[in-house]
């Protein structure tokens, strides 16, 4: 931080008694910052405005310096008015103790050994959240001779050797946090909804047969059994889920990839939802032209088109049509070749508006016939979500659109070839 920290608010007018000297880019004392002329090297000099967080910085008696725009944003203070003020009288922070932070913290009398704060809640007087961290900027070998207003009647003042040079403050806005946490807070709640009933019917039916088991008929044990069965089959599948989520969330999602032919995983596919009881002619597989070799991972690739395929069937209607074919890829190495795997129905379709939503996290489209489209399995509204990930983790991408013949389009394409080691 000892590089200028540049601010369009930096050259208003500075209040009487505000030191005016301050450090340039070349080294040289001013009382007005000015922009170095000529080649600037990258790094020796940041424009405050220009970044996304706000910024505020305290010289060593505690005036503020710098105040830039996401500052004045975040806090609805004029970044122009501040210049000059004392900073803990322009930010009053508190904690979630209601307890003064500059009083307990203490920045400008605290440890000298201090270097920052990690960032944490901190409230303004009317309440507004903000994550806030702290740098400390000293000046080693140095005492300084300026005290802040906190420091006036301490006996022996600051201690020497690492005078405190600037105090640098980041605030960023708690609405992404709270967003998140919202959505964390309702994946618990679904899940939780979700397992409720696959678990009470497994313990009621468990329960009444261990009770009862004499007097039932081998039939009816059978059909009890295969509820448990199916239920805790649906336990699993939203456990998985919920594994494959926080996986993507993380970036930990491990693709192994062996040779795969697509066309064959389709087909064993379909054959598993015949074998389930749908009819065989309500399924196509087309695969135009020579494909070339995929090296993927076949479980994560069963699992993409196994949940496109029974999204189509459960949401939409006719024929289920699958089509593999060759295709290329855009990539920052050029267009590369590849392998495009398109699932279509002949349903009513997704709309475009709605089209950009499909594959976030808990999207269900509107009720049609008793279900919602992308709710599939245990109803989390995760499966989508999931597919993209999946896919993204094979270093393809993933869209929906209108069918040729009307429904629905789920269309992902993969990067052929042998994989880089």
């Amino acid at each position: 931080m000892d590089e200028l920290i540049s601010s369009r608010a930096s050259s208003a007018p500075q209040p009487a008694g505000t030191p005016t000297n301050r450090e340039t880019a070349n080294g040289n004392a001013s009382g007005v910052t000015p922009l170095p002329e000529g080649p600037v090297p990258i790094g020796s000099l940041v424009f405050a405005d220009e970044l996304p967080d706000g910024v505020v910085v305290a010289d060593e008696v505690g005036r503020i310096v710098v105040f830039n725009r996401a500052a004045g944003r975040l806090t609805g203070l004029d970044p122009a008015e501040v210049i000059g003020k004392f900073v803990f009288d322009v930010l009053p922070l508190r904690d979630a103790d209601d307890r003064d932070w500059w009083v307990h913290a203490d920045p400008y009398h605290g440890l000298p050994t201090r270097t920052r704060h990690p960032e944490r809640s901190l409230y303004l007087a009317d309440g507004t959240e903000l994550l806030v961290s702290v740098g400390y900027v000293r000046a080693r070998g140095a005492r300084g001779d300026g005290q802040s207003p906190r420091e006036r009647g301490v006996p022996g003042g600051r201690p020497p050797g690492l005078a405190l040079r600037r105090l640098v403050i980041s605030l960023r806005g708690a609405q992404q946090r709270e967003r998140l946490e919202r959505s964390r807070a309702e994946l618990v709640s679904t899940v939780a909804h979700e397992l409720r009933s696959p678990l009470t019917s497994v313990k009621g039916f468990t329960a009444t047969l261990l009770a009862k088991w004499g007097r039932f008929t081998d039939d009816q044990k059978r059909v009890m059994l295969e509820t448990v069965n199916a239920d805790a089959d649906r336990v699993t599948r939203l456990i998985t889920e919920l594994l494959d989520v926080s996986r993507i969330e993380s970036g930990r999602m491990e693709v192994h990839r062996q040779l795969v032919d697509l066309p064959d995983r389709a087909r064993k596919i379909i054959a598993g939802r015949v074998a389930a009881g749908d009819a065989e002619d309500r399924f196509r597989l087309e695969v135009p032209g020579d494909l070339p070799e995929t090296w993927l991972d076949a479980d994560k690739i069963d699992q993409i088109l196994g949940n496109l395929v029974e999204n189509a069937v459960r949401h939409g209607a006719g024929i289920v049509t699958v089509v593999v074919e060759p295709a290329h890829l855009d990539s920052e190495e050029g267009e590369l070749d590849a392998v495009a795997v398109s699932v279509r129905d002949q349903g009513e379709g997704i709309s475009p508006d709605v089209a950009p939503r499909v594959f976030r996290q808990f999207w269900r489209g509107k009720p049609r016939g008793g279900s919602r489209r992308g709710q599939h399995g245990g109803g989390t509204g995760l499966g989508l979500y999931i597919v993209k990930g999946l896919v993204e983790a094979h270093g393809g991408t993933i869209g929906v659109r209108r069918a040729p013949g009307g429904g629905a389009e789920f269309r992902f394409i993969v990067p052929a070839g042998t994989p880089i080691v």
